[in-house]
Parts: C-alpha cells; sequence; structure tokens
C-alpha cells in the first residue's frame, strides 16, 4: 500500500493497518532506519515490562553451553585415544 509525504512531513498510516496493529492517536511509533530500509515500531508503553520474557527458552543457555564442554570434552579423548596419545 502506497502513501505519500506531505509538505510537512506528515504520513498518513492507512485505517488497515491502524486496526492491525491498534494504533490509536497518542500511540507513540519510532522510525527505524535499517540502511536503506525505513520501518515504522510501535514504542511500548512500559518498554521493561514488553521485554520481560523475549529470552526465555526451552533450553538454559548454561545448561546447553556445559552440554558442548561436555561433548567437546568427549571428542577429545576420543581423537587422544584414536592417536594412542596419553
Amino acid at each position: 500500500m502506497d502513501t505519500r509525504v506531505s509538505a510537512k512531513g506528515w504520513v498518513v498510516i492507512p485505517a488497515e493497518y491502524r486496526a492491525k496493529y491498534n494504533l490509536k492517536p497518542g500511540t507513540r511509533v519510532r522510525f527505524v532506519d535499517y540502511g536503506g530500509g525505513l520501518t515504522l515500531v510501535r514504542v511500548p508503553d512500559d518498554p521493561i515490562k514488553a521485554s520481560r520474557g523475549m529470552l526465555k527458552g526451552k533450553t538454559s543457555l548454561t545448561e546447553a553451553l556445559l552440554e558442548e564442554r561436555r561433548k567437546d570434552l568427549e571428542r577429545d579423548r576420543e581423537m587422544e585415544r584414536r592417536h594412542g596419545l596419553p
């Protein structure tokens, strides 16, 4: 969907997108420059609350790192065994 920038630099967000993204008068938005692309991003009312849990995953990163280290150690021991190293 195309729109034009006014002489004052204003841009109208089409009603379809205002409804879809719940953009009401007074909603804060930010323009983000991605080097060749400009994106309009909604600014949450409470950024701390909005980001809660965003890094939560099924696996603990610490557990994943320890598992990788165990695999590395097993691989190293196997290589030592194959090459007759102590």
